[in-house]
């Protein structure tokens, strides 16, 4: 009988987490798309040249999704609220997220992937490692 209750709550937990990863995949498309969506519109509505505009406008893409991907991270993805400590602990994870996210911009611009594509192979290779930064934030740490 003990086995089977231990069995039931391995299942609950274990469901509830993969529910967790599907919401936090929701947010980040939601977040992504934003992000993606106003750094094109920089890019092509202004029509200035060069690999630091394009820093520019994906920088500021990201800020502005940033406010965004907070608040339906805290409620949506892990059902937390958003205290001052989870919102720097948030922070934190996403200045670290931002500098992968600048450096492998580059490194892909660099190799020469234009810059209407080369957001998509960073957001590959990054957003994991950001789930794992915010879910130790907002699950881990006793904020």
């Amino acid at each position: 009988m003990l086995d089977k209750a231990k069995a039931l709550v391995s299942k609950v937990v274990a469901d509830e987490r993969s529910h967790e990863f599907i919401r936090f995949v929701v947010v980040g498309l939601i977040a992504t798309g934003l992000h993606y969506g106003i750094y094109l519109l920089l890019i092509k509505a202004i029509h200035i040249e060069g690999q630091l505009w394009t820093n520019i406008a994906y920088s500021l893409g990201y800020l502005i999704s940033w406010f965004c991907n907070l608040w339906l991270t805290a409620h949506f993805t892990f059902r937390e609220s958003v205290t001052v400590a989870r919102g720097i602990g948030f922070a934190i994870c996403h200045l670290i997220n931002f500098g992968l996210h600048i450096l492998f911009l580059n490194a892909f611009l660099h190799l020469g992937v234009p810059d209407t594509w080369a957001p998509i192979p960073v957001y590959c290779l990054v957003v994991p490692i950001n789930f794992i930064l915010v879910r130790t934030v907002f699950k881990r740490l006793k904020l």
